[in-house]
Order: structure tokens, then C-alpha cells, then sequence
């Protein structure tokens, strides 16, 4: 190959829209298949909706009908706590739009909403107050069912499939009869944000310790919020701003307004509750905090759709006045005494809430969402106050906020939509989380619950459309398997693409489920199983009509699924090499680059970046392995903003941390030619400031290099 042909295959080209096309005249030729099979899907659809929709009845309602309701429009929190039978958060009679189209029913009013919590709530009383969560261990002989998992036990069962060295490349192999026309679904997307940072989804903001707007540049460093100008030949500092009260912030940025997502310093809960902090930086040599807005919950989800902000507020059970056993109240009557504290509670003890501060002063807190923007789903998601909450960038403090009674631990949004999933909590494979229920009781049995069907191996889905800074439920669905984060999650052409980990309702392997809604359900339309037996998901990459797929035990095999028939899934081909990848990442249409681990040429454990040739996805090669040595690791595999593409440079930068008698941070430079890496060593960073390192593209080509105490021009 010439040096012209490996330029023009490393850079990234446009395609033509072949999924799309095939889509849609698979679509044309399956209409007669899809009557047939209506009838049978309707079945599926009501024994789900069945088992999913658990509806707020009153006394001698036997159906539920989904009610309309105002779409969390934010409200005082000051209505009466005892008028249960009216709605004090609802946001006044407005019934439009509705903001669950779909299975999920709101709440007819707070006396409703309220004894749905403490229905659910009351099971999960001790004598101490509410039961914390242990894990039920199906692996005879390790750790005993109901015995909490320590940090040695989580490393014991992580490394029952830990990594063996296994040298040189083992194998190719591919599944013939694939049609390999200039029409294969390639590995070509986008994935960098205008603000400079690595994101999962084109168009789909996340935030960062850093972000850029080509002219200005602003970092956390601690607390503190600096401002650069990157628009001449160097870096200036311009200003520098304390931000009080917020930990952990990490920035987005719309405009002149930055905002800072973090946890709430002064909050005294067991979990960490969330804060929100924007800064006007129009005037970027005196910045200033213009909202300041505290969260009741942790925030797991932050993303950015233009100038509008999301979050996914998860709050957990309240914080209650609850007894403890002690000389003179038994274990038995704590325990009685506790749940008539459930019995008792409020209304306003259930209510999310939010608490925006004017001028440092706390103001009252307001509801996230009312009584009747809140949904109730089935008793068996574990019980939690989730709310989605969307605001302007400009504006944090008046926000648009729905509900869920009901607990989810992944979510991905695309440019369109949201998706909620209640997975399978795991420590490690085939450990699942359940509720203990005599936590903390020396003595006392340890008993395990039942396990939820969740928790048995099915996940949840919970499908929303996006408008603005407004979420509509439209969807739900269920999959077999686990969703082990929101990167095994995907939606193109309006199908979601989710990739699951065996569980108790699967074999042992790794499958690939195709969905569609289909009215207000998310129905299966396509599955592939058998993917890596008997071996852990490690990563997955997906394109318009392509998924990458690896999976590891003691080689890593790297899948090429063909996704441009949603409805039969199928491998193209597979590579296996030692080690495994982390982290995929595309490098134009034919080359791709996977972040992980592996061994070395002489022996030992180490970080490691391979290069592989795409081009024909029946017979992927390994081009090239960057090895960084033994005890290394690439930041990238657990955090991807520490990686960058620079398409024109045809470079990749990566953060490596090695130990040598210290922690060092290097940077690794790989230049791609000729189908090799070639990598320039930059040593950046010491100690905890490693994880502080980013490299930040600008709109001019130039590349910021921003590490714990500088932030100046990357010469490559």
C-alpha cells in the first residue's frame, strides 16, 4: 500500500447511507411477516405491560387509565402537606402535554403517590431504619449469601477470570457468505464535542474538567475555575474564580455560561448529594456565579442538547427520624417503632426537592416535580425517587422535572431520546445486588430477599422523547441480560441497539438485541447470542450499521457485527489477539484503535493500544501494538475524555500513568503511517494530578495541553 493509499484509508470519508436503504427495503419485504406476527406480539406486549405497570389504585378500581398531566413545571414546595388529596406540586390544572404517553401512570394525586411510597417503602424496615443493600453470591464456596462484600471480596471474584498472558496473535476467522461490497457498514462517527471533549454521542455534550469554545478556555483545577485565552500564539491566564460549596465539579459549556455539576459540600445525607453552579463568563477577566442550586440526590446523569442541560437525580429512600435498638428499646420494637415513622411520613418527606441560594442566602426548596409528574412503575424495580430534570443553560433554577418511584443505574441519551434502564446491579460476574434484610443487626439472621426479576437477569427500558429541556415517556421494554453502563447503548435510525451480559435468563455469553418502538412499547425486533462464551464483556463501539464488539478470558476476540438488517443481527468476522480493549475507538473508515490491556514482548501486565485494519470486517488484522510497559495503564479504558483523534495529524494522544517509585503521567503521541504507531513519549504530570491531564482540540487545528498546574500549546 502507498503512502497516499494509507493516508486516504486513515482519514475519515464519507459513506453511502446503506443501512438506511437496506432498512428500509427489508422493512418493505417483511410487512407480510410483521401481520402475522402482530398477534404474538400483543401477547408479549400485555404480559410485560402486566408485569411492569403496577397503577395507583384507589379502593374498588379494578383498571388503571393513564391520566395527563402538566409536563413538571417547577412549583413551590410551600403547598399544604396535609391536603393529600389535592396535588400541592402539580403546577396548577394544565393537562398539556402529557408527559407519560406510554405504560408508565402518574400519580392521581399526592394521597396516591404517598401510599404507593409507604406500601413499598414499609418492607424494607429494620431496626435501624432502612436496610441496606448486600449481595447474594451464586458461587458456592466463595462467599456466603447475605455476607456484605468487602473490598478483598470484590477483588477475589474479579479476578476469577483475571487476565493470563497469553503471547502473540492466536487467530483470524470470519463467517462466510457475507456480502463484503463497497456497501459494508463502516467505522465512521463522529465523537468529539464543540467544547473539545470525547463524548459517546455526536451532537450529545458531557461534562469535563475542561471545555473550550475555540477562543476561550475554562478548567477546574479543585475548586477553583480558571479562564484562558487560546486565541493567539500562546496561552493567556485571564481570571481565576473559587467556586464554594460544590465538590467535584465538572464543567459544561453554552455561550458565555458555564456550568458546573458537582455534589453538594454542606450536605450532611448518607449519599452525595448533587449541586449545580453557573458562571457567566462574558466579561472572562471577572467572572462571576450567577445561580447556585442544590440538589436532594445525586446526580448521575449530566448532558448537554444545545443550550439545554439534563440531569438524571436519583435520591433514594429519605432521610427519616428512625429509632435504633439499644437498653431500652429492643431490636423487635425499634423495628415497629420505625415503620410507624414510614406510616407517618409525608408527603413532603417523599418530594425530590431542589434549593436554589440567592446572593449565598438558601432559599426554600422547591419540587422537582409534583405529586401528579411522578410515576409509579412495578414493585419489582427496587424502590428510589428518580427524576429527570431538564433547565436552560442560562436559567438552572426553573427547570422542567418528571418522576420515577423506581430505581435505574444506567443512562444513555442520543440526540432524539433518553433511555432509563434498571439492570442488574453487579460487583462482579454473576453477583447480583439484593436487599439484606437485618443489615447492621449483629446476631440477627442474615436473610436475603428475594431476588427481583431484575435482579434474576432481565433489565428494564424506559424510553423518552426529548424536546427542549422537556422529557415525554413514549416507551417501555425489557431485555434478557445485563447493560453493563450506557456505552453498551445505542440508537440509530430510531432503533436501539443495546449490548447485554449473561445473566441467570441467558446463557453464558454476550448478545447483541436490536429494539424498536413499536406504539408504547420497545419490542425486540432483532438478537444475536453466543458472542465470547464463557468470557466478560470488555467493550463495544457502534456505527449506523455496524457494532465492534470484545470480549476476554484469556484472548481477547474482537467481533464485527453487521447491523444494517436490525432484524438478524449477524457476525461478519472476528479477530482474536492476546490481551483486551477497553476502549474502542475509530480512526476514519478503515483503521481502528482499541485501548486496553495485554502482555508484553518479554513477559509482564501492562497497558497497551492496538491498531486494526477494518477495511474487510471478515478478516480484521492487528496491525500494530503499542506496548507502555509492565503495571501501566491508559487512562482511556476507564475514562475516554483522557483519549483524542486528530484526524488532520493523523494522532493519537492518549494518558498513560506508570509507577516508578512514584505515579508518573505520560503522554503518548502515536503518529499513524504506514500501518504502524509511531509513539513519542511526553512525560506530564505526578501523582493524583495524572487524572487531571486532558488534551484539548481547537476548531484552528492547535492542541491544548492542560495538566494539574498548566495549561499551553502541545507541539506534535
Amino acid at each position: 500500500m502507498t503512502d497516499l493509499e494509507d493516508l486516504w484509508n486513515d482519514l475519515p470519508v464519507g459513506k453511502a447511507p446503506t443501512d438506511r436503504i437496506l432498512r428500509e427495503a427489508h422493512r418493505a419485504a417483511m410487512a407480510t411477516e410483521a401481520l402475522a406476527a402482530e398477534a404474538a406480539r400483543k401477547e408479549r406486549s400485555a404480559r410485560r405491560r402486566r408485569f411492569l405497570v403496577r397503577p395507583l389504585l384507589t379502593a374498588g378500581v379494578a383498571t388503571a387509565v393513564v391520566g395527563a398531566f402538566v409536563a413538571g413545571a417547577l412549583v413551590s414546595g410551600g403547598g399544604d402537606a396535609g391536603d393529600h388529596g389535592a396535588d400541592s406540586g402539580s403546577g396548577g390544572g394544565d393537562a398539556s402535554p402529557a408527559a407519560f404517553q406510554a405504560d408508565l401512570h402518574p400519580a392521581k394525586s399526592c394521597d396516591a403517590l404517598l401510599k404507593a411510597y409507604v406500601d413499598r417503602a414499609l418492607p424494607l424496615v429494620g431496626p435501624r431504619g432502612w436496610r441496606h443493600p448486600r449481595v447474594a453470591i451464586p458461587y458456592p464456596g466463595v462467599l456466603s449469601p447475605g455476607v456484605p462484600l468487602s473490598d478483598d471480596g470484590i477483588r477475589q471474584l474479579s479476578n476469577q477470570r483475571g487476565p493470563q498472558v497469553v503471547h502473540g496473535e492466536v487467530s483470524r476467522g470470519y463467517v462466510a457468505g457475507k456480502d463484503l461490497s463497497a456497501d459494508t457498514p463502516r467505522t465512521v462517527r463522529s465523537t468529539d464535542s464543540d467544547t473539545g471533549t470525547n463524548v459517546q454521542e455526536e451532537g450529545v455534550d458531557e461534562p469535563d474538567t475542561v471545555k473550550t469554545d475555540g477562543d476561550l478556555l475554562v478548567r477546574m483545577r479543585a475548586d477553583e475555575l480558571v479562564v484562558y485565552d487560546v486565541s493567539g500564539a500562546r496561552t493567556v491566564r485571564l481570571s481565576s474564580l473559587d467556586l464554594t460549596g460544590i465538590g467535584d465539579p465538572e464543567l459544561l459549556l453554552a455561550g458565555d455560561t458555564v456550568v458546573a455539576v458537582g455534589t453538594d459540600d454542606t450536605s450532611s445525607t448518607r449519599h452525595r448529594d448533587g449541586r449545580v453552579q453557573t458562571v457567566s463568563i462574558a466579561d472572562p477577566r471577572h467572572p462571576r456565579v450567577t445561580h447556585d442550586v442544590a440538589y436532594d440526590g445525586r446526580i448521575e446523569s449530566a448532558r448537554q442538547h444545545g443550550d439545554a442541560i439534563r440531569l438524571v437525580v436519583s435520591s433514594g429512600l429519605p432521610e427519616l427520624d428512625f429509632a435504633h435498638p439499644d437498653g431500652r428499646l429492643s431490636r423487635s420494637d425499634a423495628r415497629e417503632q420505625n415503620r410507624q415513622v414510614v406510616e407517618d411520613s409525608t408527603i413532603d418527606d417523599w418530594l425530590p426537592t431542589m434549593t436554589p441560594a440567592d446572593g449565598g442566602t438558601e432559599q426554600a426548596a422547591q419540587q422537582l416535580a409534583g405529586c401528579t409528574s411522578i410515576a409509579v412503575p412495578s414493585d419489582d424495580l427496587a424502590l428510589d425517587r428518580v427524576s429527570i430534570v431538564g433547565f436552560d443553560a442560562a436559567d438552572p433554577t426553573t427547570v422542567d422535572g418528571i418522576g420515577l418511584a423506581g430505581a435505574t443505574n444506567v443512562a444513555y441519551e442520543s440526540t432524539d431520546h433518553l433511555y432509563l434502564a434498571a439492570t442488574p446491579s453487579t460487583f462482579a460476574p454473576g453477583i447480583n445486588l439484593t436487599y439484606c434484610l437485618e443489615c447492621y443487626d449483629p446476631g440477627g439472621p442474615l436473610l436475603v430477599a428475594p431476588p427481583t426479576r431484575a435482579a434474576q437477569g432481565t433489565s428494564y427500558l424506559f424510553q423518552f422523547d426529548l424536546d427542549g429541556t422537556r422529557a415525554t415517556h413514549v416507551a417501555s421494554g425489557e431485555v434478557e441480560g445485563r447493560i453493563p453502563d450506557r456505552w453498551a447503548m445505542d440508537e440509530a435510525g430510531g432503533v436501539l441497539r443495546v449490548a447485554v451480559e449473561p445473566t441467570s435468563e441467558t446463557g453464558d455469553f454476550t448478545s447483541i438485541v436490536t429494539l424498536e418502538a413499536k406504539g408504547q412499547d420497545l419490542v425486540e425486533v432483532g438478537r444475536l447470542d453466543g458472542l465470547g462464551r464463557g468470557e466478560d464483556m470488555k467493550s463495544v463501539r457502534w456505527f449506523d450499521g455496524l457494532a465492534i464488539l470484545t470480549t476476554y478470558r484469556q484472548v481477547d476476540p474482537l467481533y464485527a457485527v453487521d447491523l444494517t438488517d436490525v432484524t438478524d443481527p449477524s457476525v461478519i468476522g472476528r479477530l482474536k489477539v492476546s490481551g483486551f480493549s477497553d476502549y474502542l475507538h475509530p480512526l476514519g473508515a478503515d483503521r481502528l484503535v482499541g485501548i486496553g490491556e495485554g502482555p508484553g514482548p518479554e513477559g509482564g501486565w501492562g497497558a497497551q493500544a492496538g491498531l486494526f485494519d477494518v477495511t474487510d470486517l471478515a478478516h480484521v488484522r492487528r496491525l500494530d501494538v503499542q506496548v507502555y510497559g509492565p503495571g501501566s495503564q491508559a487512562l482511556a479504558a476507564q475514562d475516554p475524555r483522557a483519549f483524542t483523534w486528530l484526524p488532520g495529524d493523523r494522532t493519537v494522544l492518549t494518558v498513560v500513568s506508570k509507577w516508578h517509585g512514584t505515579r508518573e503521567g505520560w503522554l503518548s503521541i502515536m503518529r499513524l503511517h504506514g500501518g504502524e504507531l509511531h509513539n513519542r513519549w511526553l512525560k506530564v504530570e505526578y501523582g493524583d494530578d495524572v487524572d487531571q491531564v486532558r488534551t484539548v482540540p481547537l476548531p484552528d487545528g492547535r492542541v491544548v495541553l492542560v495538566t494539574g498546574e498548566d495549561v499551553r500549546f502541545l507541539s506534535l
